[in-house]
Parts: structure tokens; C-alpha cells; sequence
């Protein structure tokens, strides 16, 4: 009878206990919509709400989570270490409780909520976090979230280790199920191939000077505006609007491009005002040419003059093909009808093949491109594969092919690693990243970085020294697509008619700029919340516990990149993307949630050089001559900028980098134009060839070591490694080696690790090219050589048993002087009350 009525009790506290875990609201699907459905009120109000759940921090490892089961299509989410033990079901079906941390009397009497557990002191002295053990079992499909602790030194080890991602195979055929969802016959439509290239409207190859209008309302709507996608600012009524607005609203009004060349022009792009307060666009229009200015022959479909088909909306690209394609240098579109509630505004490209100049005595010149013989063309993903296996196959020695994990479609994220040693981490060796495609409609970075895996393979085969000490001296990891779903949306449409958004999103929705954990928040709020500074941590932030539900608005592809990123130790990356020119660094997000305010990191000067480094060799952005692209003039700048102090961007990958890992990063804004023509690819090569090569080197700078054992020469993994004066540390890698990025200068460097004596040496960082060796020797302290000894059931030594002594004397001393000092300021203040 007994075991009866204790198996029912038991029984009755499963049911609590998982009913309680069911209602708790930590578990329910995170508030934090992404930023591009909600206006500002709501963004405010999901941030605000998503602060009050996030003031304590957890120490689960959000790399144990398999990217690959976090998708919508699955449920199941593999424990984390932070979620230890589990209901565990026998042979028999019934559910028995193994020993908890929590007490059935608490378990009973309410709703299980995330409990807040605090550090307790063991009868040994050292001080340990308790957490709940539970178990994972087939049978259990609900696990309880990690438990929220508050974010000390010791509770938020995330040491990256040596987990190797396996090499793939492109010969392989891509899955069946994944071609029907990626590219199925209702979408499988191939992007459209123009007879003749862009003037280069969006590109600004062709300049203000050459477009001129019969009117315009105001300088900011002048007809230096009137080019494809151009951005206007938050407010209108500035100099830099959205599109060519006409003074007046008859078929009088016309915008001219002079081509400077006779052209032989075959179609125009039309586009309507990009604006968020008014909405203007042209319906219908005409087009003329003429080679004076004063002639000017229509288009003509058979014996009648043209009517162009124009827009239905502001931002779709609508193109119209020239019946008859017309030669002449210059081209002018003259609106016919427009928006009924609005006024003659329009966006162009026109698309036109260069003729040479019968009048002209000099020869003919092509314009001038780039030497070297690489694949420039745009790759889909098909196409992607083919040439990193070609590459691949040409330098099997120095380079392999993994992927990190799936888009939500299927497509697999390729990386191309680069490396004398191709698989492995080598010690002293620092790990490099170059990340591109996080918005799909932004192909250049991704072009680039497929053209550099062909360059540093060719170079490298030449025996080009530079290339090959990069390559020997650093393992590089290049991640050209990591939005592989988004880019084939935009491919679909080609580079005119993408237009400025589609394909920016992943296949769910999500901008994975500001997808990633708000690990600014959690810093801003401990440093509010802790009276103690001392207690406060400063690097590697965990993750809070609501963004690893399975539930939580995170895309797969963000979460297989975080996995990369707690695999292995990177140094240094950088984040490529499009529509701008200018260089950004940490932080992104605003620590007050305004729109834009300087928001520094505590190595603001050396993010502010690795900026400049990329900048300075930028052959467009170095050009003091040079346009602004949209709504910006970064010249001023020297085109580089704070993140926060451009937009503030929640959730970006590069704060992220910097909070939870060691690794420093900054996003490079690579072209004017996202999605350049083919035509275009050579000459932004060239633009971007020596930028990249230059940051890549930049991870050479500062000081580099190893953390070791004193007796035993081993490595020491999680290694805190500090600079005096700056406010940020980082940690050594699982095989105890370091690199630390710094200007420079002297520093004093201190190395802690648990168990061990703290040593502190002076490094001097030099101006070379090459870091400064700093290694260190750690000596156990006498309690961690007693750990380990009896762990092995040996036998103390003397001199340890005297250390132990001295130890145990010295705090009896010290314990003893404080009593005393308070029992004296006690009767102190008694005498003194009683006179």
C-alpha cells in the first residue's frame, strides 16, 4: 500500500510540475517582432516588455542547440547544459522523478516560474551555482528552460571547442524535396537578359551633370535624384529626396540624360517616388532621343508615336523595351499620366551599348577594368557550388568546403575555408571570417567574396608571397551566402528590377541584421541593476533564456551562424553588404533606444582603425570627388561611423560578435548600387581587391600567446585575459592559445583562470605587421592541487599539507583581527552613547 501512495504522489508532482512548465510565459513565443513589421510605438512596446524578461541573465550554451531541428517544420530542441536533468520513463511507461533541486512543497503549491537561484557557499569554500538536473528523454518532448542566474565570472563560460564541421561534398545532387520548395515551376522563372547594360543612373557611373529636367520643385527633388532606387531621407523637404518631382503637372515635363557617347539605346526602367508621406509615381510616358539637343525623334511603335506602360506603386521597377532600338547620345521620358492624388515624380536607368564615335581620331579604348582572370558573372546557387568546387579542386591542398547549417528552405550555408592546414585549428594560428549575403537582395559581397576564393587560390598556386604568408599564417573562412533564400527571390528579378527590398528578408520574414540576441540590453541593464562593479562581467554575455526557445523568432540561419561562431575562436570578421559607401563599428544599438546616438566600445580606437583600414584602401570611397550615394554624406566622416550614430540597429551581428565571443567586427557597405549589373562586377572587384586583402591582415595586430600550466605545459582553456584600461577582456580557446587586438602602445596585461595564480606582464605592441608573442605560465593554487589530488586518490604532499597550513592560519588571523576590530568599535560606541 505504501509504494502505492508514494508512486501517486509522485505522479501528482510530474503533472505540476510539467503543467507549470507548460504555463510559463518564458516558453511562449518571444514578443520581439522583427523590426520591419512594426512601426515605432510597437517596437518600443515589444523592447520594453523584452527588457523586464531579460534583467537576469542565463548560462545555457546556445551552441549545444542542433540549428538543424529549430525550424518551424520541428519541435524538438536538444537540451542544453544548462538543462541537465530530465523526467526519466521506464521500461513500463511510468513516469519516475528522479532527485531535483526543487522542493515538492514549493512544486505543489504554485505554477512553476523561472526561478532565480542564487550562489551558495560548500563546506570546501568554493562557491557554486546551484542549478535544476533534469534528464532528456524520448518520451519527455517538454524541457524546462534554462535557470536564470545572475552573470558572474564563473557562470558564463562559453569557451569555443574543437568541434570540427564536417567537409561537403558538392558532388552531391541537391536534395529533390529542396529543389521543389526552392525553385518550383510556378517561380522558376530565370532573370531577364537585357541586350545592352545600364548607363549606370544607379551606379553613378553616370554623373549629376549629365541629367537635366524641363523643371523640378526644389533642390532636394532636382533631376540628379531621378536615379533607380535612390533613398530619401526620414523627412522630405530636404536635399536629398526620393526621386526627379516636376515643378507642374502637364505633358510638358521631361528628365534628360546626356549618355555622352552615341548609345544605341534599347529599354528604360521606371520607378515612383521613394517617399514614407506622400505617393507620387508616373503611369504612362513617351521617350525621345536626339543627338543636339534640339531635334528630338520620338519612339515610335509602327506608324504611332509610343505609350509606355509605367508604374501601379512607388517602389516596383516597371521596364519598358524600346520597339526599335534608337541610337543617339542623348534620351529624355516624358511622363503622359501620373498618380491621380499625386504629381510627375519617377526614378530611371536606361539601358544602352556604348557605339563608337565615327568623328572621333582617337581609338577606341575599353574601359578599363581588372587584370585578372576571374568568374565575374552572378552566381545562383547552383552556380555557387560549381565554382567553389572548381575552386576547391584547383587547391585541394589549402582549401575546404563545409556548411554551417540550412536556410529555412533547405539551401545549404557553404563555407570556403582557406588554410595551410585545411580542418584544423592550429595553435597560435588566428581564425579569420568574412560574411556576406545576410540580406539576399545585397549580392556584391557576395560576388567578392567568391571572386577572392579564386584570387588567393591563383595567387597562392603563382607563388605570391603576400597571399601565401596570409595563408600560412591564417585560416580564413568565407561564408558568401548566408541568406541563400532571400538572394534567389532577388535573382528571379535580375539586378534593375529587383527593386531596393526584395529578397533583404529571409524566407520567414526576418531581417537577420536584427535577428541576432540584444546582448546590449543585458549589458546596460547588469551595469544598472549590480551596485557592485566588481561583480560586473564585461565579455561573453549569455544569451538570454527566451531567445533559445524553439519558439522564439529566431531564423534558422541565424542560429546555425551563432553555432559557428561558439565553434571556433574567431579574432577578427567582417560583415559585407550593399546600398551604401561607408564603413561601421560597433556598438550598433543605442544604449537609450534613440534613433542615432555615438554609442563607443570600450576599443572604440581600435574599431575606429580597422574602419579606416578598409576605407582608406577603397578606391571608390577614397575618392574625396566621389557623390553621396542616398541620403548621407559620409565623406565628412572620412566614410566611416559609429553604428548607433547612423541608425540604431538591435540585434545586429556585429555587437553580438563583440559581446559573446572574442571577436571584433565591422560592416563594410560596399557600393552604392545593391545589385549591380554583370557588366559592373570587374571594376567592384577592383574597388574592394585591396580592401580585403588589407582588413584580412588586420588580425596579425596586437599581441598574441598561449596560456599554460606551469608544471604540466597543458594549454588552459577559458583563460581570462585583461588589459588594463580597457573594459573588455577576452578568453583563451580550448588549447589555451589567445589573440588580443590592440593599437599600438604598452599595455599590462593580467591572465586569471579558475584554479590558477593571476600573472600580469607588460607587452609592447609594435607598428609591424605581426603581433607581439605574450605567454603565459600559470601556477595552481594550493586548493586546486588538493582538488586534483584527492580526485585521484592520492596522497598530499608535504609541502602542500604546509601550504594548506599557512592558508588556514593566515585566514584564522585575518578572521580573528576583524572580530576584534568590530567588538572594539562596538564598545566604542557604546562608552560614547553612555557619556
Amino acid at each position: 500500500m505504501a509504494p502505492t501512495v508514494i508512486l501517486l504522489s509522485l505522479l501528482t508532482f510530474i503533472v505540476v510540475l510539467v503543467g507549470g512548465v507548460t504555463n510559463s510565459p518564458s516558453l511562449k513565443k518571444s514578443s520581439i517582432a522583427a523590426s520591419h513589421n512594426l512601426n515605432d510605438t510597437q517596437t518600443t512596446s515589444a523592447t520594453g516588455s523584452a527588457r523586464a524578461r531579460i534583467k537576469h541573465r542565463t548560462t545555457g550554451t546556445y551552441g549545444n542547440i542542433s540549428p538543424s531541428k529549430v525550424s518551424r517544420f520541428s519541435k524538438k530542441v536538444k537540451p542544453t547544459e544548462a538543462t541537465t536533468r530530465a523526467l526519466k520513463t521506464t521500461e513500463g511507461g511510468t513516469k519516475t522523478l528522479k532527485a531535483t533541486t526543487f522542493k515538492p512543497t514549493q512544486a505543489t503549491t504554485r505554477a512553476l516560474k523561472p526561478t532565480t537561484v542564487k550562489p551558495f557557499k560548500s563546506t570546501k569554500g568554493t562557491t557554486k551555482a546551484l542549478k535544476p538536473t533534469l534528464k532528456w528523454t524520448e518520451v519527455s518532448t517538454k524541457a524546462l528552460k534554462p535557470t536564470t542566474v545572475k552573470p558572474t565570472v564563473t557562470a558564463t563560460r562559453t569557451t569555443t571547442t574543437p568541434v570540427r564541421f564536417h567537409t561537403e561534398d558538392l558532388n552531391e545532387n541537391i536534395d529533390k524535396n529542396v529543389e521543389r520548395r526552392v525553385w518550383n515551376t510556378k517561380e522558376s522563372e530565370e532573370p531577364p537578359v537585357f541586350e545592352c547594360p545600364p548607363l549606370g543612373l544607379e551606379s553613378l557611373k553616370v554623373k549629376d551633370s549629365q541629367i537635366q529636367a524641363s523643371s523640378y520643385k526644389r533642390m532636394g527633388l532636382g533631376p540628379h535624384r531621378g536615379r533607380l532606387n535612390i533613398q530619401s531621407g526620414v523627412e522630405d523637404g530636404d536635399i536629398y529626396d526620393g526621386a526627379w518631382c516636376a515643378q507642374y503637372k502637364d505633358q510638358n515635363q521631361w528628365l534628360k540624360v546626356d549618355a555622352k557617347k552615341l548609345t544605341r539605346f534599347t529599354a528604360v526602367i521606371l520607378q515612383g517616388r521613394s517617399s514614407i508621406w506622400s505617393l507620387d509615381y508616373v503611369e504612362t510616358f513617351k521617350v525621345q532621343v536626339s543627338n543636339d539637343t534640339i531635334k528630338w525623334k520620338p519612339c515610335m511603335n509602327g506608324t504611332e508615336e509610343a505609350v509606355f506602360e509605367g508604374n501601379k506603386d512607388s517602389e516596383t521597377p516597371v521596364l519598358a523595351i524600346l520597339p526599335e532600338p534608337a541610337v543617339a547620345q542623348y534620351i529624355r521620358i516624358n511622363p503622359q499620366t501620373w498618380f491621380k492624388n499625386g504629381t510627375i515624380c519617377l526614378r530611371a536607368e536606361i539601358m544602352g551599348c556604348e557605339l563608337p564615335d565615327p568623328n572621333n581620331i582617337y581609338p577606341w579604348q575599353a574601359e578599363e577594368g581588372t587584370k585578372d582572370k576571374l568568374d565575374f558573372r552572378h552566381h545562383n546557387y547552383n552556380e555557387m557550388r560549381k565554382l567553389m568546387k572548381s575552386v576547391n579542386e584547383m587547391c585541394p591542398d589549402i582549401t575546404r568546403i563545409y556548411s554551417i547549417g540550412k536556410s529555412y528552405k533547405g539551401l545549404k550555408l557553404y563555407v570556403m575555408e582557406i588554410s595551410d592546414n585545411p580542418g584544423k585549428h592550429e595553435l597560435g594560428e588566428p581564425e579569420f571570417r568574412y560574411v556576406a549575403g545576410m540580406h539576399g537582395n545585397e549580392v556584391l559581397g557576395r560576388e567578392v567574396l567568391l571572386n577572392l576564393m579564386e584570387y588567393i587560390c591563383q595567387e597562392y598556386k603563382r607563388g605570391n608571397q603576400r597571399i601565401v604568408h596570409l595563408v600560412k599564417e591564417t585560416r580564413i573562412h568565407l561564408l558568401p551566402s548566408m541568406n541563400p533564400d532571400g538572394y534567389e527571390m532577388a535573382y528571379k528579378k535580375g539586378s534593375e528590377l529587383a527593386g531596393w527590398a526584395l529578397g533583404r528578408y529571409s524566407y520567414e520574414g526576418i531581417d537577420m541584421n536584427h535577428n541576432f540576441a540584444d546582448l546590449n540590453t543585458v549589458m546596460w541593464d547588469a551595469i544598472e541593476l549590480e551596485t557592485d562593479k566588481s561583480k560586473l562581467i564585461n565579455h561573453y554575455f549569455p544569451i538570454p533564456e527566451h531567445y533559445t526557445s524553439e519558439d522564439a523568432m529566431v531564423a534558422p540561419e541565424t542560429r546555425a551562424v551563432i553555432s559557428w561562431m561558439q565553434t571556433i575562436p574567431f579574432v577578427l570578421s567582417a560583415n559585407l553588404h550593399g546600398g551604401e559607401l561607408v564603413v561601421t563599428y560597433p556598438f550598433d544599438m543605442t544604449k537609450d533606444w534613440a534613433p542615432k546616438e555615438h554609442t563607443p566600445t570600450p576599443d572604440d580606437s581600435f574599431f575606429r582603425w580597422l574602419a579606416t583600414v578598409y576605407a582608406s584602401t577603397n578606391h571608390v570611397m577614397s575618392n574625396p570627388d566621389r557623390r553621396p550615394c542616398h541620403n548621407e554624406d559620409f565623406l565628412r566622416y572620412n566614410n566611416i561611423i559609429n553604428g548607433a550614430n547612423w541608425h540604431t540597429v538591435p540585434g545586429s551581428m556585429n555587437d553580438f560578435s563583440y559581446l559573446h565571443t572574442n571577436c571584433f567586427e565591422v560592416t563594410v557597405e560596399l557600393s552604392c548600387d545593391k545589385f549591380p549589373h554583370v557588366s559592373e562586377l570587374p571594376i567592384e572587384w577592383e574597388n574592394n581587391k585591396e580592401s580585403l586583402l588589407v582588413y584580412m591582415e588586420q588580425v596579425h595586430r596586437g599581441i598574441k600567446g598561449v596560456v599554460r600550466d606551469k608544471d604540466t605545459e597543458a594549454g588552459i582553456a577559458d583563460a581570462i585575459i585583461k588589459v588594463d584600461d580597457i573594459d573588455h577582456h577576452i578568453r583563451s580557446a580550448f588549447d589555451g592559445d589567445f589573440w588580443r587586438l590592440l593599437n599600438p602602445g604598452e599595455y599590462d596585461i593580467t591572465v586569471a583562470a579558475e584554479g590558477y595564480f593571476p600573472a600580469t606582464r607588460s607587452c609592447r605592441v609594435e607598428y609591424e605587421h605581426y603581433p607581439t608573442i605574450c605567454d603565459f605560465h600559470l601556477t595552481k593554487t594550493p586548493k586546486q592541487r588538493l582538488r586534483e589530488i584527492l580526485a585521484k586518490g592520492g596522497k598530499i604532499p608535504k609541502d602542500l599539507q604546509l601550504r594548506l597550513r599557512q592558508l588556514r592560519i593566515r585566514k584564522l588571523r585575518a578572521s580573528t583581527k576583524l572580530i576584534n576590530q568590530r567588538r572594539m568599535s562596538q564598545q566604542r560606541r557604546a562608552r560614547e552613547a553612555h557619556s
